[in-house]
């Protein structure tokens, strides 16, 4: 079926199958390969990107739920916030293997978009779900306490 998507700010024409994930078209489709497959059941957040803003897990976000929304993937982030995070991950040097690192961003950025000085707790609770093999969660964890940091400058 023909589907529409808005995806970082441009409207794009797909054909996919009903119950397609939204992470096969925008890696296969699109050709935009910083959202990352993980585990196709939404519990390592690999796949992470925004949905009207919101983060979600496209490994199970259907390609006909995403139409007429606003779609954002790593490629696409370009805000104050975006910025800080960004900034922020180079200055602590979150990243090892650098798999999980566009999910990790996208939820940071979903989490200080919606509350610019969160805690530890409220990061933490929040982040829950990310999952790296490196194991860099105080690294993550530093980097967005400094990126709300960054955002208040």
């Amino acid at each position: 079926m023909a589907i529409s998507l808005k995806l970082n700010g441009q409207t794009h024409q797909v054909e996919a199958e009903p119950g397609t994930p939204l992470l096969w078209v925008i890696r296969d489709e699109l050709k935009l390969t910083g959202t990352k497959f993980g585990c196709g059941v939404a519990a390592c957040g690999a796949c992470t990107v925004h949905l009207d803003g919101e983060p979600v897990r496209s490994c199970q976000t259907f390609v006909e739920d995403a139409e007429g929304a606003e779609i954002t993937t790593i490629e696409g982030l370009n805000s104050k916030v975006s910025k800080a995070v960004q900034d922020a991950w180079v200055e602590l040097d979150v990243v090892q293997c650098g798999y999980c690192q566009s999910g990790q961003i996208m939820s940071a950025v979903g989490l200080l978009s919606e509350n610019p000085k969160p805690t530890v707790e409220e990061i933490d609770s929040f982040m829950n779900g990310n999952a790296c093999r490196c194991a860099t969660y105080q690294r993550i964890r530093a980097a967005i306490q400094r990126a709300s940091e960054m955002m208040e400058a």
